[in-house]
């Protein structure tokens, strides 16, 4: 029997933020890469806007609170992918083709969003596009 091949998976920013920061039915997806069932992917571009979104008013959090986050949720589990291809013209609203670019270069099984603009291309260079409760049904 071979060796599993543990999915590698591009995990859009506001999923990323629900998960974190309000837990309930989105907690499966921070089990599952802590317990290295998944790779979740990042590039400086995801990074940036997931960091930035952070900052929000609405989130309450502090420097600290949001160094937390970064340091004890993201950086021990995330791979970053540090250069990735410019995708234009894919995505209906451009600002998330960012995400699409991620997945190429960092060999992504899937993307998991809410997004529409991105979950009605269902699949992008193969890899299906997935809202987090398909994303559970598949991967749990």
């Amino acid at each position: 029997m071979g060796k599993k091949i543990t999915p590698r998976v591009v995990i859009d920013t506001n999923v990323l933020i629900s998960c974190l920061l309000f837990g309930g039915r989105l907690s499966f997806l921070r089990d599952l890469w802590v317990e290295k069932k998944i790779i979740p992917l990042l590039s400086r571009e995801t990074f940036d806007e997931f960091r930035r979104v952070l900052t929000y008013p609405k989130f309450s959090l502090s420097p600290q609170e949001i160094h937390a986050v970064i340091e004890n949720e993201i950086l021990p589990y995330f791979d970053v992918i540090d250069s990735v291809e410019t995708i234009t013209g894919i995505c209906r609203d451009p600002h998330d083709e960012k995400f699409l670019a991620v997945v190429e270069r960092g060999k992504a099984s899937y993307v998991v969003t809410g997004d529409q603009d991105l979950l009605e291309l269902q699949t992008f260079r193969s890899v299906r596009i997935v809202t987090p409760k398909e994303f559970q049904a598949v991967i749990v």
